[in-house]
């Protein structure tokens, strides 16, 4: 039996696009053995691993995030419940959102609240920030480790888990396919990290030069590492167009990041017949989204 683990990477509303991922391996009929994920992968991942199918997501999520007042209804559901926790909270601090009660009130009633009631093995991934290391979080409440590899400085307060302070699990390690190498016999992964976009001319706002500058970070991680040791498969939709908090445009972003699930399905069939067959190509294989459709290419000078 081929093993497949898939990495689902961070990157906000872009990871949206995750979900042709999810539904090319529905499509197939085959299911990751093991999925990792770091930030909106995580909670993407956590989402499919609760025994949602890629369709049922992306219907969840666009309802969702369909309009603005919802979203802002469903924020103040996350409201601290008393003026003490308020406080405990730290008031209103600019990067101190509770992204734990974020995430409580946004995941889909389907996810259990612990990892053992889930239908596939999941991998969360988040940053010790004072032990400055990136940890794997498999195991107790659900809520707290998908909070903690989602909790993006620059908008939510760390989160405290089992005795540690834990950030943003993209810092470390944005794409974590490595945690599936000699687990898996082929390794996807998903790269929705993207980088700044926009118009040259213009300067952009704080928010947005912190953001853009960690996506330049992240990515010169994900590059070195892929060019060090690649995952069997990577696909890149094409989503710098989106920004990171760009919830309210998911449709969109589905939309136009769809043509990419065709050459995901081929690529993960043709590695699964590779496997069966004892074949080893010795190459890797990229999908990268460009104008609203997805190429695929060999990338032999990457073989492992």
């Amino acid at each position: 039996m081929v093993r497949i683990g898939l990495a689902l990477g961070g990157g906000g509303a872009r990871g949206i696009s995750h979900i042709h991922v999810l539904q090319a391996f529905d499509e197939l009929g085959v299911k990751p053995d093991r999925i990792v994920g770091s930030s909106i992968g995580a909670i993407l991942g956590a989402t499919y691993c609760s025994g949602l199918n890629a369709r049922e997501m992306a219907e969840f999520i666009v309802g969702t995030f369909s309009h603005r007042r919802d979203i802002v209804a469903k924020l103040w559901q996350t409201r601290a419940p008393s003026l003490k926790d308020f406080l405990h909270d730290g008031g209103f601090r600019i990067g101190q959102l509770n992204v734990e009660r974020i995430v409580a009130g946004f995941l889909p009633p389907q996810v259990p609240k612990t990892f053992d009631a889930l239908a596939i093995p999941l991998g969360v991934m988040a940053t010790d920030y004072y032990r400055r290391l990136e940890c794997e979080l498999d195991s107790g409440e659900i809520v707290s480790a998908v909070a903690a590899s989602s909790a993006l400085p620059a908008v939510f307060r760390p989160v405290r888990r089992q005795g540690r302070i834990l950030v943003d699990g993209g810092i470390y390690n944005p794409v974590p396919y490595d945690r599936l190498k000699g687990h898996c016999d082929i390794v996807v992964a998903v790269d929705v990290n993207g980088g700044p976009d926009g118009d040259p001319t213009l300067i952009p706002t704080t928010m947005d030069a912190m953001i853009g500058s960690s996506q330049l970070m992240m990515q010169a991680l994900i590059d070195l590492k892929v060019r060090a040791d690649p995952p069997d498969i990577l696909v890149r939709p094409r989503v710098s167009p989106y920004k990171v908090l760009d919830f309210l445009r998911a449709q969109e972003i589905l939309g136009a990041t769809g043509l990419i699930k065709e050459d995901v399905k081929r690529a993960i069939a043709g590695a699964i017949e590779a496997r069966e067959r004892g074949i080893e190509t010795g190459a890797f294989t990229e999908i990268v989204g460009a104008n609203e459709a997805g190429t695929a290419r060999e990338a032999s000078a990457l073989a492992r």
